[in-house]
């Protein structure tokens, strides 16, 4: 196999750490992050969670990103949190109003400028939970968003 023969410099190196589950484990004070860049994080975790659960369809890449958008975009993600709310901690509300809170300036069409910031809190609690490495939770959330649990 063509990975066994490349070797990463020093710096890339990761030691195997069953408790760590996040792709890289590098420690971070999550609490320190801005409400930006949790859903930044958040965004590209839960494209890549609905890219995965999409993928056992085993279906041409076309039909799976037709089938992901409806998924990834905020007037889905706004409704998915109305689901979800009364299950959430108070910690994950906390964070999840950090993120709604956060001041946009470009909002998609076909969305409500309401949608996209429940959106980008839902974003921001996935952030948060991945990288607190709060990894099971963070499946359990997304099932439910799913309707698959």
């Amino acid at each position: 196999m063509i990975w066994s023969l490349i070797t990463f410099p020093k710096r890339c190196a990761f030691e195997k750490d069953d408790t760590v589950e996040r792709l890289l484990g590098n420690d971070i004070d999550v609490a320190a992050l801005s409400p930006g860049a949790l859903a930044f994080v958040g965004d590209a975790v839960f494209s890549l969670m609905v890219s995965e659960d999409l993928a056992k369809k085993n279906r041409p890449s076309g039909a799976l990103h037709s089938i992901s958008v409806t998924r990834v975009n905020a007037v889905a993600q706004a409704a998915g949190y109305k689901k979800i709310e009364a299950q959430l901690t108070e910690q994950e509300i906390a964070v999840y109003k950090r993120g709604r809170n956060l001041n946009v300036h470009n909002i998609p069409r076909g969305a409500t400028p309401g949608q996209y910031h429940s959106a980008t809190g839902l974003e921001a609690l996935f952030g948060y939970l991945y990288l607190s490495n709060e990894i099971e939770r963070l499946r359990e959330i997304f099932y439910l968003l799913s309707d698959e649990c």
